[in-house]
Parts: structure tokens; C-alpha cells; sequence
């Protein structure tokens, strides 16, 4: 299953790499030295790929692992190896090495400014994230190291 937002958040959270990307162009355009136009050019790459990654945030679980989609990187997760789906909202788990570890959903973090639809619509996919957790995890009991466990 695949938890996103509407296109219109889609759409603001990829505002975060176009609109410093269109000011790097401006710059790229105006630089008088090739050096900086260079610099600007991948700096404009960059926002560019921040963008894309901002639209296309979300989260996608199956039976046997999650995949939580970033503004910078894409974290597989076994299921089993979850230990928490925190209010924040994060996915807590638990490394092969027995390290604990933390990743925001960050597609589900709210804030003021937004619009009721829009929260209410983030909570309950948190919900539905922490209920797949909870069936298979180390909750469910159906797979997974007890807590301090050593892997094998």
C-alpha cells in the first residue's frame, strides 16, 4: 500500500528545491565568470533533485518491509525489525547490528499553516502505518529479534 498526499502538497513540498532552484538560474544566467557559473549550475542540479524528491515523498509498506521516501534519502525497513511508530511522526527499528535507529515520516509531519483536510488526512495514514506495524512487527509477534536480542 502506498500512503501520499494530494498533488497540491505534492506540488508545495517540491517548492523547497524550485524556488531557490529558479533564483540559481537567475544567477547562473547573470554570472560573468565561468567558474561561478559552473557553481551555480550545480547548485540549480541540486534543487533541482530536491524537488523531484519533495514531490514524490510518501511511504509504501508491504507484507514484509516499508519504504519511507525523503527529501534525501530512501530507507528500506524490514518489517520485523520495527520496533515503534512514534507520534512525531518516525518509524523506530532496530538495525541488523542491534543499533537502534530512528527515520521520520517526514510526508506526515504537520504543521500550522496548513488546512484541516490536509492534517486530518496525514494522522490517518499514520494510523494506518502504525496498525500494518503493529500486525507484523514486533508487536504482532509474528517475526522479529526480542528487544537487546543479538542478531544472528
Amino acid at each position: 500500500m502506498e500512503q501520499t498526499l494530494s498533488t497540491r502538497n505534492r506540488l508545495a513540498n517540491s517548492g523547497i528545491g524550485v524556488v531557490p532552484g529558479v533564483v540559481g538560474v537567475g544567477y547562473a544566467v547573470q554570472a560573468d565568470g565561468g567558474v561561478h557559473r559552473v557553481l551555480a549550475v550545480s547548485v540549480v542540479v541540486g534543487f533541482a533533485v530536491l524537488a523531484v524528491r519533495g514531490y514524490r515523498l510518501g511511504v509504501t509498506y508491504d507484507h514484509a518491509r516499508i519504504t519511507i521516501r525523503g527529501y534525501l534519502r530512501t530507507r528500506v525497513i524490514d518489517r520485523g525489525d520495527i520496533t515503534e511508530i512514534t507520534d512525531f511522526p518516525a518509524v523506530r527499528w532496530t538495525s541488523r547490528s542491534g543499533r537502534g535507529r530512528w527515520t521520520p515520516l517526514t510526508v506526515f509531519v504537520t504543521s500550522g499553516g496548513e488546512f484541516s483536510s490536509t492534517r486530518m488526512h496525514k494522522e490517518r495514514a499514520v494510523v494506518k502505518v502504525r496498525q500494518w506495524a503493529r500486525r507484523g512487527g514486533r508487536g504482532g509477534g509474528e517475526r522479529g529479534r526480542p528487544r537487546g536480542s543479538v542478531p544472528r
